[in-house]
């Protein structure tokens, strides 16, 4: 009996170091998982101060470039015109020249002739930053590039056709500018014109 009794002892203390050595075994587990979730976690901080470091740095990138880019716009705005601006002047010159010569020189045809040589260098000029002359003498009244101050009547020409500049009309790059201020053809009527002679001699 008392042999039985110390197996049961002894059944019991093999029983509870078990269920010690499988306590323990759970609890280094834990330990093991938590200690790995907190590495973990201490990445995904890392990794989402590094994320908002870089936000603020794009932030500030972004609002650096508006004000360089505004910057730059008024520069532009102010200082854009420098390089047309810079070729005309010496056509002033040339006409401060003229109009120097002009009180001691008696040849009006070779002021005239100086002026004109000066008016083609300006246009020539002009052209070379995309400005361009309309031509319309002659040519076919287009509302696109004409603006009609009256119509005449006229034998010397056909019906809609351009016959006076009044002011010259030019293009930027091929796209309008400035009308060109024309008088444009009226074409007489003659038949009607010889029925109203009819009537008015009563034959």
């Amino acid at each position: 009996m008392k042999k039985h009794k110390k197996e049961q002892i002894e059944e019991q203390d093999q029983s509870k170091e078990a269920q010690n050595q499988a306590a323990e075994g759970i609890a280094a587990d834990h330990d093991s998982g938590s200690s790995e979730l907190k590495v973990k976690l201490t990445e995904k901080e890392k990794e989402a101060a590094d994320n908002y470091d870089k936000y603020l740095r794009a932030v500030a990138e972004l609002d650096n470039y508006k004000k360089r880019a505004a910057k730059e716009k008024n520069e532009i705005l102010k200082y854009g015109k420098e390089e047309i601006i810079n070729d005309i002047l010496p056509f002033v010159d040339s006409l401060d020249r003229a109009l120097e010569h002009a009180g001691s020189s008696t040849d009006v045809h070779a002021f005239k002739e100086g002026l004109k040589l000066i008016q083609d260098q300006l246009l020539c000029c002009l052209k070379k930053h995309g400005v361009e002359a309309i031509e319309c003498a002659g040519k076919e009244f287009d509302p696109n590039f004409h603006e009609a101050m009256m119509q005449i009547d006229s034998e010397h020409h056909e019906a809609n056709k351009v016959i006076n500049e009044f002011q010259r009309g030019y293009l930027l790059n091929g796209r309008l500018l400035r009308p060109s201020r024309v008088s444009v053809c009226k074409k007489i009527n003659n038949e009607n014109n010889v029925d109203e002679q009819i009537v008015e001699n009563g034959e």
